[in-house]
């Protein structure tokens, strides 16, 4: 009786700690009443509130966000390339912006052939795609925004004056250090302790980047010019538009691109535009999710839902064996039509892209999953005959599989002091989010120029890498063969989904090829397992490396699966009995940002992921 009562007093004096009090996400919910901003850094994020408390709206917000993170090299610069997905309340339309570049002249299958090449470099001016970012920005603030370019510019001048290397970068410039000491003007601008044993930028020391704020400046002059003789202000953008594509800022990223062995010409600039397009969209139970078309990954995701549908994965259970194989099935269906059919919209042949959304095609698809084992050996279907017509690629389908990729050799000297399979494989960008009370969302994927960057010339404008994303060879893919004026096919995939003619969700991740995998199970996460969007956020994902990387050697791995590190034994001995071959880590689901709308009470729950900088403010 004694050591009862010894046990109870110890009890109750002992923290009382309910279930409901401890945290069950490592960062909090982002809640908002009048607006969210997210991005990759915590400083992008501050730009996004400052543009918000100054009375910006969500397209402001994001335009500083995007101008802030390509300053700070978050996975992007200058010279990248911008996607972006725009929710305008007033049309109740979502509309897309592409701004990725295109391939410049002389760039063509035989000029890098006669390299020695199989795919154009990771690096280098030879890597470039015409720079998309800043056009992107300019178009999105002008037809959508409300404040001017100086006011939106203000924060990454302000930081283009200095602002703190955070430790990310500062270990990437060190790490990369021998590859960007081959580039005059990268050297100059990164190496800022030449001569001593660690030669970049320390954390927390000043990074300045003087030319890059005198090009900002510029923008900011040409604006400030056209509104002192009466311009409007959307107009006044546009002039800033074409002084960086048209003048002097043109004029010398294109002599120094050339004197650095790339291929830029002022042509290739000039001709170069921004389109406004209309996404693709699928219903999922009702909600409609929409993505840019297929210049990027985005209808991968559609493609997996659709087949998704017709499954009851609630009843599975959240990374049950059976979930997790079917999942893998169905992305792996999904990106192998991505790596055959998507391609440049804008070029022949034309993309079978309303058979490859068709509800029966993926029905069809369903049916050839093999519900027991991996399928090393899925290919390409035929979304043809859902759309009445015939494929003209049966031939190329059936080499298909066996013009497979493996691996190379990593001491392949034409890969030398490239990108290693794993980087290339989650090789990113950022993402933005914002969203206001007024009803405007913004979902945005930049990058491109991320560090190691060949910076063009004086201008401070780190080039793409995006060329690289290309292939030579019409066999692998015949719609996204490397030509003059061509966008290569892309990752990058921002997400918006409606439901009830409602925005319901706004999300978007970096990480390359994992992108549209991270996205599928964020979204089923919300709507099939009632997770709210932060542990959405962190919750523990797949990631399949059986498509082909759309990066370095366009590798692929069939088989391999990324397991969390929790993941049960029973599981893990389940699956390895179904042909994977599992790797495991702490952080699976990849930087994930989002924002999910709470029509009942009004207000925004934001998620900024805890797998690396992702930074939220709401009010």
């Amino acid at each position: 009786m004694r050591r009862i009562r010894l046990a109870i007093i110890m009890l109750l004096s002992m923290p009382l700690i309910l279930p409901a009090q401890q945290p069950e996400t490592q960062k909090p919910v982002i809640h908002g009443k009048h607006w969210v901003a997210i991005t990759g850094k915590p400083l992008g994020a501050t730009a996004g509130a400052a543009i918000f408390h100054k009375g910006g709206n969500a397209v402001d917000a994001a335009c500083a966000m995007l101008a802030a993170t390509a300053t700070m090299w978050d996975k992007l610069s200058w010279g990248g390339e911008t996607q972006a997905l725009i929710y305008n309340p007033n049309t109740k339309k979502v509309v897309g912006i592409n701004a990725l570049g295109v391939a410049p002249t002389g760039a063509t299958p035989e000029f890098f052939r006669k390299k020695g090449r199989p795919y154009p470099p990771a690096n280098g001016p030879l890597a470039a795609v015409t720079p998309g970012t800043p056009g992107g920005l300019l178009t999105m603030l002008a037809e959508y925004g409300t404040m001017t370019l100086k006011e939106v510019l203000a924060p990454a001048i302000e930081m283009a004056a200095g602002y703190p290397m955070e430790i990310y970068n500062s270990n990437e410039i060190e790490k990369n250090k021998e590859l960007i000491k081959k580039w005059p003007y990268s050297k100059k601008v990164f190496l800022t302790n030449r001569g001593q044993e660690r030669e970049g930028p320390h954390p927390g020391e000043i990074f300045v980047q003087r030319d890059l704020r005198a090009t900002l400046r510029k923008l900011v002059a040409a604006e400030q010019k056209a509104r002192s003789e009466g311009k409007d202000r959307k107009a006044a953008i546009y002039a800033a538009y074409d002084r960086f594509y048209r003048g002097d800022i043109a004029e010398e990223i294109v002599r120094s691109v050339q004197e650095q062995g790339g291929l830029f010409t002022m042509e290739d600039l000039d001709k170069w535009k921004v389109h406004i397009e209309e996404p693709v969209m699928t219903t999922y139970k009702g909600i409609e999710v929409y993505k840019l078309t297929h210049w990027v990954q985005g209808p991968v995701l559609l493609q997996a839902l659709n087949i998704l549908e017709n499954v009851d994965l609630k009843s599975m259970g959240y990374n049950s064996k059976e979930y997790i194989h079917t999942l893998y099935q169905a992305m792996n269906m999904a990106f192998a039509d991505r790596d055959f059919y998507y391609g440049d919209p804008y070029f022949p042949p034309e993309e079978p892209i309303k058979g490859l959304l068709s509800k029966e095609y993926a029905k069809q698809r369903l049916k050839q999953m093999n519900k027991e084992k991996n399928d090393p050996t899925v290919g390409p279907g035929d979304p043809y005959p859902f759309e009445d017509k015939k494929n003209p690629y049966l031939d190329l389908l059936k080499d298909w599989g066996r013009a497979s990729l493996s691996r190379p050799r990593l001491e392949d000297s034409r890969f030398a002091m490239e990108m290693s399979d794993e980087d290339a494989f989650y090789a990113g960008t950022t993402s933005i989010q914002a969203v206001d009370k007024e009803g405007w969302v913004v979902s945005i994927t930049p990058s491109g120029g991320w560090v190691p960057a060949c910076i063009a010339g004086k201008t401070g404008v780190g080039l793409s890498q995006r060329m690289q994303s290309f292939v030579l060879d019409e066999k692998q893919n015949p719609f996204n063969v490397l030509e003059p004026g061509k966008r290569p096919r892309a990752t990058l995939t921002p997400s918006l989904a409606l439901k009830d003619g409602k925005p319901f969700l706004s999300f978007a991740v970096q990480g390359g090829d994992s992108q549209d995998q991270n996205l599928l199970q964020y979204f089923l996460n919300i709507v099939e397992f009632g997770m709210n969007a932060q542990e959405a956020a962190e919750a523990a994902n797949i990631n399949s490396f059986q498509m082909r990387s759309s990066f370095g050697k366009h590798a692929s791995e069939p088989g391999k699966l990324l397991l969390h590190d929790t993941t049960p034994e029973p599981t893990r001995k389940a699956l390895m009995e179904m042909g994977y071959k599992l790797d495991f880590a702490a952080r699976t689901s990849g930087p994930i940002n989002g924002v999910f709308f709470d029509w009942k009470n009004g207000t925004f729950w934001g998620s900024a992921s805890n797998y690396g900088d992702d930074y939220g403010i709401g009010w």
